[in-house]
């Protein structure tokens, strides 16, 4: 039954994939319907965190790419709504691809897996979901155009880093066709260069009393998250009474096989995380601390406990993930995706919900890094980034197929997605660059007509 209803939506997603935005369209304003998307989808969250909203919208105004980061939605919205070409959909097959959705830069960084070894990997599934392989492509394309632009990198090395982004992956992907190198690809320390390597080996060389003293203080033998403005607010007793009841179904939704005792998870603090991330601002995330391997203070673990709601890719491709594959859950929806696309991974992670919402829960992790992508200041460091990135796409993908759960998607994507460029990576090289140079530009122009309805005074949430 699962395999035909797989069968059904991928054919149905064939459909959807052929509507891309339309290069012709690009650049132009669009002030009227831009406030309309933004506030459409933010306005669920202004009765609940309207400051949190406050903060999103002034971090979307500090520059093109920060707004992109915030807008996955809008990119959807047009994905869905446009044509292109299809030139890269022979098989439907491709359309089922298990996405991280909101690729870019900032959601790849530095921690150490479960085995304990430091790895530079994506970090976010918020926005997970299956579609088209090249939506991942695409989106991580044009933010490497925006965020090398603003590093000061000329238009023809940026076009060339898209480039070269989109050749690792392809590269990548035919590597792994027909065999199953894919299960123990990693890039760690010894196996990266540049930024990348650094950013590894920051993260390996935290810890976690570091983590601890950053948001949290013994007092009289108890640990209890400290109160940080713009960043951690502790919680009346009425609401760590609620999210303690929750625990019992998050523990339950860890597997057996990785689940600790319940005294481990025993939670001793919790605190609403204020000011992360951007996209995800406006939604609640939770820090919960809890008690760890003993009763000592010092192995205390931080959870994070982060709202979730539907993916924005099934804007473009509705359906295209059934509920059904994560329980009706997107909770379960992210932790599957982190799974189905890494290996050895947190064995904190979990699901819950909390007031009638669906809550994605991990470790936040001592030994973690974010990727500055700042530091890319020269073409050789931009270009070294994008190279691996490229290789970590390609590994999701070929890892969250049948490697996976082979009653969700049945096929060895490796070798559906190599076999339908058939050798054609010049092709898609430059079919993945001019999307990217026309939607760069559409989003140059959204965020200027973004800026100027935000200083305006416009209600945007």
């Amino acid at each position: 039954m699962k395999s035909t209803v797989l069968a059904v939506s991928l054919t149905l997603s064939a459909l959807s994939s052929a509507f891309l935005p339309n290069q012709a369209e690009a650049a132009t304003s669009r002030k009227t319907w831009l406030v309309q998307q933004i506030y459409n989808f933010n306005h669920p969250f202004a009765a609940t965190l309207p400051s949190e909203l406050s903060v999103k919208m002034t971090k979307m105004a500090v520059n093109a790419f920060a707004f992109y980061r915030g807008t996955a939605h809008l990119f959807y919205e047009d994905t869905r709504t446009a044509f292109l070409p299809v030139s890269w959909y022979t098989s439907t097959v491709t359309n089922g691809v298990w996405l991280g959705g909101d690729m870019h830069m900032q959601n790849m960084g530095g921690f150490r897996n479960a085995n304990g070894t430091a790895i530079f990997d994506t970090n976010d599934f918020d926005e997970s979901y299956w579609g088209s392989y090249t939506w991942d492509l695409r989106r991580m394309a044009v933010a490497i155009l925006l965020a090398a632009e603003e590093n000061g990198i000329s238009s023809a090395d940026r076009q060339n880093l898209v480039k070269n982004f989109t050749d690792s992956y392809a590269t990548q992907i035919a590597v792994f066709k027909g065999n199953d190198t894919e299960l123990s690809y990693t890039a760690t320390s010894a196996a990266t260069s540049g930024v990348v390597k650094d950013t590894i080996q920051t993260a390996n060389g935290k810890t976690r009393a570091s983590l601890l003293t950053k948001y949290t203080a013994v007092t009289s033998g108890k640990r209890a998250f400290l109160t940080i403005s713009g960043s951690l607010q502790p919680v009346n007793s009425s609401t760590f009474s609620a999210l303690n009841g929750a625990m019992a179904s998050y523990i339950s939704s860890i597997p057996v096989a990785k689940r600790k005792s319940n005294s481990y998870y025993l939670l001793k603090s919790a605190a609403l995380r204020i000011g992360a991330g951007t996209g995800s601002m406006g939604r609640y995330r939770y820090y919960l601390l809890i008690d760890g391997s003993t009763t000592a203070t010092s192995d205390d673990v931080i959870l994070e406990m982060k709202q979730q709601t539907n993916s924005s890719v099934a804007i473009a491709a509705p359906g295209n993930m059934p509920a059904w594959t994560y329980d009706y859950h997107n909770g379960e929806r992210v932790v599957k995706s982190m799974k189905a696309m890494l290996t050895n991974t947190d064995v904190l992670a979990g699901y819950s919900t909390y007031n009638g919402m669906p809550f994605f829960i991990s470790e936040r992790q001592p030994f973690q890094e974010d990727f500055d992508y700042t530091l890319l200041t020269s073409y050789t460091k931009f270009n070294d980034a994008v190279k691996y990135m490229g290789k970590i796409m390609a590994k999701n993908h070929a890892l969250a197929d049948k490697d996976y759960d082979a009653t969700l998607i049945p096929y060895s994507m490796d070798k559906e997605i190599t076999d339908v460029i058939n050798g054609d990576v010049s092709g898609l090289k430059t079919e993945t660059l001019n999307y990217a140079l026309s939607y760069a530009a559409q989003v140059k122009q959204d965020y200027v007509d973004f800026v100027s309805a935000k200083n305006s005074g416009t209600v945007l949430y």
